[in-house]
């Protein structure tokens, strides 16, 4: 549903936004409809915290710049930062040993990694020269390719940095081969949280981690009830976040469990439906 604001949703004090397919358009950038509208909330007082699975160093800059924009929930809440400074105020690593069954456990597979140390993103080379070949869609290509930096041996490095991992990605070529990576990642340790947010991603990290625990971080550092929350989101990495918020918005784009999860379903992410939900939901602008 999209009409009326319940209970739920009232006395607003804080947003949790998903970034791609939910904030931003089909070209991962922030429309005019949605910036003017982030501003009007921001402008009212109303906290707005960045809720990705993106690493910070790879966060849309449409959205770091915007001026009110104070926190960022990253790699699905394995580290939280103060957007302005950039300083990481929490931070969940994987453990050394959680990374090394992780990488036996999927040895073989084709699959490529990716790291993700300090804001950082990092990828094979041979990731960056053909992506598609990898299964990115080409609507990602250049975002990858912009964002990560190139090491020659991927699984080396690694395992070399194996004791400061924030995070870590596994790129698949179909749905059938997720569902078997993720299999054999949940069960070779127990101390890792296993999310994805398109099919081509099995996504990495500390059991602690999870854009819920981001949100609830945030909520007790600025002193908030959960009931003075919304989140925004599309894809199953967002449904934990979507429950825990007083008010959960799914995209009209989202995946059917993420629809299910939330409380109401607002516009596409390509047709302003950000904007759509701060307006006829929230009742914000």
């Amino acid at each position: 549903m999209v009409s009326g604001m319940t209970d739920k949703s009232t006395a607003v004090k804080c947003i949790a936004l998903d970034m791609d397919r939910t904030t931003l358009n089909r070209e991962g950038r922030l429309s005019e409809t949605n910036r003017k509208a982030l501003e009007q909330v921001i402008a009212s007082g109303v906290h707005i915290i960045i809720a990705s699975g993106r690493a910070f160093d790879t966060l849309p800059r449409d959205m770091v710049e915007l001026p009110g924009v104070e926190y960022a929930i990253t790699l699905n809440g394995a580290a939280m930062y103060h957007v302005p400074d950039g300083k990481c105020l929490k931070r969940y690593r994987i453990s050394e040993q959680a990374v090394e069954a992780v990488m036996r456990a999927t040895e073989g597979e084709p699959v490529s990694y990716e790291a993700f140390i300090d804001g950082a993103a990092y990828a094979g080379k041979a990731l960056l020269e053909n992506p598609e070949a990898f299964g990115i869609s080409p609507q990602a290509v250049e975002y990858v390719r912009s964002t990560r930096h190139g090491v020659d041996d991927i699984v080396q490095f690694i395992y070399e940095n194996r004791y400061r991992m924030d995070s870590m990605d596994m790129i698949v070529p179909n749905a059938k081969l997720q569902q078997k990576v993720w299999k054999q990642a949940a069960g070779a340790t127990d101390e890792v949280y296993i999310t994805s947010s398109v099919q081509n991603l099995v996504e990495v990290a500390d059991r602690n981690a999870g854009k819920k625990a981001g949100l609830v971080f945030f909520t007790e550092l600025l002193g908030l009830q959960r009931e003075e929350t919304a989140a925004f989101g599309d894809a199953d990495n967002d449904i934990e976040m979507i429950r825990y918020a007083g008010c959960g918005i799914a995209m009209g784009n989202a995946s059917e469990s993420c629809k299910r999860a939330a409380d109401y379903i607002t516009g596409h992410h390509d047709e302003d439906g950000l904007a759509k939900g701060l307006r006829d939901i929230l009742k914000l602008i």
